[in-house]
């Protein structure tokens, strides 16, 4: 059987190999490529090339491969399609490189093909997303055993369950078993086993079911891709020193905001400017956060509650800045001062950590990194209206914690972005 699926799936593997880069080389010719040609034509077969066109050609090659690279790099998360990222991550590749040239004072470059370049970037990468989508959604072939069977329904693959240990000569991109089941009968082991051999992807269960989730079951802890359950401390160091910076330099913006936001706070309602309470945050340790006031004077008097929907405590003011995040903005106070950070776990008040701590054992591995004004579970699930809600949400933040990465952070920005536009799960 071994011999058999070698022969099928040997050509297959190789085409998955090279197709990212057969795209990135097709992209590159188009993109990168054809501006220089339109302008200069046969000019550039003349070797060396002028100054001119050589820096055109680099600038537009690194706005190219940077835009490329992200896109492909947010594929990685479940639920994300890369159409609404495309504008952003295309403006910001082309405005990363000329914000270089400028700071160079390099001069000896031709605008008008970081121009063509620039817009046939966009139309390259939408037309490959609308033509791309039809055949987006991978083949996986499931083993009908374990937590396998979970997948059967899901909407981010097209599956098929075995009914046998063969794949009775089809292509599949993947199989997907569950390896700790301990109903996996020999003759399913040794299929998994030959499949290894023709190059077929094998994945664990468990696996797939968090990256089209993009939640982690929270029956048991789960290490990261490193093998350990601490999350990268190299990056938790440049992200602290990072998010001051930005706190610090954007302050001239969001403190007038907040002051300005606080007055009419005052004017509409008794009671403070802010909102202070106690949340939990990092090492399980109680800080205060610092929020402008949304809500009556007392709101919670009667004790720790979650916010519903057209909850009659909010004010006229609190519904529209809670909409537009805008009163979260005082948190940037606490980024300061190593209570929080910019993206992660949203923090809780005690009284509810204390209660899922009593349901889930290892709920506490939930405070192993800093909480976040933003996060992943904000953007995907939005606001738990209660405690089945907030399970949900601790799936997503544990799924954060284990991919704890700079790419994720991106992509936790852009949805943020998008749900301030959109005001998507405010409560």
């Amino acid at each position: 059987m071994s011999v058999n699926l070698e022969r099928r799936h040997s050509r297959w593997y190789e085409v998955i190999l090279f197709s990212s880069l057969f795209q990135f080389i097709l992209g590159f010719a188009v993109v990168v490529l054809l501006p220089n040609w339109i302008r200069w034509g046969e000019l550039l077969l003349k070797l060396p090339l002028t100054e001119t066109e050589l820096n055109t050609v680099i600038a537009n090659s690194i706005a190219y491969a940077i835009s490329f690279f992200i896109l492909h790099k947010f594929k990685r998360f479940p639920g994300t399609r890369s159409l609404p990222f495309i504008i952003p991550t295309i403006l910001t590749s082309w405005l990363f490189v000329l914000s270089v040239l400028l700071f160079l004072r390099e001069e000896n470059y031709a605008r008008q093909v970081l121009s063509y370049a620039f817009i046939l970037a966009y139309v390259w990468a939408f037309l490959g997303y609308f033509l791309g989508r039809r055949y987006a959604q991978p083949k996986l072939a499931l083993v009908p055993y374990g937590r396998a069977l979970e997948l059967e329904d899901t909407p981010h693959a097209i599956v098929t369950v075995l009914n046998k240990a063969d794949l009775e000569g089809r292509r599949y991109d993947g199989i997907v078993a569950d390896l700790h089941s301990t109903e996996l009968p020999a003759e399913w082991e040794r299929f998994l086993a030959s499949c290894t051999l023709a190059r077929i992807p094998v994945y664990h269960t468990q696996q797939l079911i968090e990256s089209m989730t993009g939640r982690v079951k929270i029956d048991h802890l789960s290490e990261n891709i490193f093998g350990s359950l601490l999350p990268s401390g190299m990056y938790s160091g440049f992200k602290r020193f990072f998010e001051v910076l930005l706190v610090l330099l954007a302050a001239p913006v969001w403190v007038p905001i907040m002051l300005l936001t606080g007055i009419v706070i005052k004017l509409e309602s008794d009671g403070p400017m802010f909102f202070i309470q106690e949340r939990v945050g990092l090492r399980n340790k109680d800080f205060k956060v610092y929020k402008l006031r949304s809500m009556c004077k007392d709101s919670e008097k009667d004790g720790a509650q979650f916010a519903q929907a057209n909850d009659m405590r909010i004010t006229r003011v609190g519904h529209f800045i809670r909409k537009t995040r805008l009163d979260e903005i005082p948190q940037f106070i606490n980024v300061l001062k190593g209570d929080m950070s910019l993206i992660g776990p949203r923090p809780e008040q005690r009284a509810f950590v204390n209660q899922f701590e009593k349901e889930i054992p290892f709920y506490s591995y939930r405070h192993v990194v800093r909480p976040g004004i933003t996060g992943w579970a904000q953007v995907v699930h939005g606001y738990a209206a209660d405690a089945d809600d907030t399970q949900v949400k601790i799936e997503h933040d544990f799924y954060y914690i284990k991919h704890f990465s700079l790419w994720l952070d991106i992509l936790i920005v852009v949805k943020t972005i998008k749900t301030i536009l959109t005001g998507f799960g405010a409560r």
